[in-house]
């Protein structure tokens, strides 16, 4: 008999990560999880946010606004992340054929929008004293405000296409087009004149004080939490809503059917 050839490392990759795709080991995972990082993430805001709007100082330059910073900085992170997590489970779904993919994409939706549409009202709050405006067609904000109605095609596309029973690779192509902008985000303040402060953190670096930088990576890593939270209750949701749907489809092929030609 021959021998048998190795496995590729690339081959135990995507067989640990098709392990997951059984849905009840995927919720055997998420049902512990999900409430850990709710509550660890609610201690860790909580914490950030107290400190950031009773006990931080006013900034030189900003005042009292810059209080605004310990949301608006981790929500516009997270509005990012959220399109970058549906862009990744797009490509699981169209390459690997990942069963939960397309739910992944779905639950991450909405909470992305939403940090995204508080990323948006919070920076207005902060314009209006720093720039004299509540709103200013600059290359941040007009970019940001793109991806908010990304996610609102992309909620409206992948809604349709569930209720309908099309393929969801249609909304996963729309997920990794969609993430184009998400550099065009980042790199707006740099490519453009803009009049939105520069990134005051990057790689090894910050332009901020102690005092001000630590209490918001509490922040983001707390909203950081809410999120994956909130993404692993929907997920759970869909897939509640998928085996119930798939549930009353047998049934009513059952019904169908009719008695069996014996119990006449």
């Amino acid at each position: 008999m021959g021998q048998c050839l190795p496995k590729h490392p690339l081959e135990d990759r995507l067989h640990s990560m098709h392990g997951f795709a059984n849905p009840k080991r995927f919720l055997t995972i998420a049902r512990p999880l999900t409430p850990a990082l709710l509550v660890l993430g609610s201690l860790l805001l909580f914490s950030s946010l107290a400190y950031g709007l009773f006990a931080a100082p006013a900034e030189r330059l900003q005042g009292e606004t810059v209080r605004i910073l310990f949301v608006h900085v981790p929500t516009a992170w997270l509005g990012m992340a959220g399109w970058s997590v549906i862009a990744m489970a797009s490509i699981a779904e169209i390459v690997w054929r990942h069963p939960l993919a397309a739910i992944a994409g779905r639950a991450a939706a909405v909470p992305g929008a939403m940090f995204t549409a508080i990323c948006l009202a919070t920076g207005s709050l902060w314009g209006r004293p720093a720039w004299g405006t509540w709103w200013e067609w600059d290359g941040r904000l007009t970019s940001m405000l793109v991806l908010l109605f990304l996610y609102f095609g992309y909620i409206a596309l992948a809604g349709a296409t569930a209720r309908e029973g099309v393929s969801s690779r249609i909304s996963a192509i729309f997920g990794i087009v969609g993430v184009i902008n998400v550099p065009v985000i980042h790199y707006s303040v740099l490519w453009w004149y803009s009049i939105h402060q520069p990134p005051s953190l990057s790689m090894g670096k910050s332009a901020m004080a102690p005092e001000f930088l630590w209490p918001l990576l509490v922040a983001t890593l707390g909203f950081s939490f809410i999120f994956s939270a909130v993404v692993l209750m929907r997920m759970r949701a869909l897939l509640a809503d998928a085996q119930a749907e798939a549930r009353l489809r047998r049934k009513a092929l059952d019904s169908d059917r009719g008695p069996a030609q014996g119990d006449w």
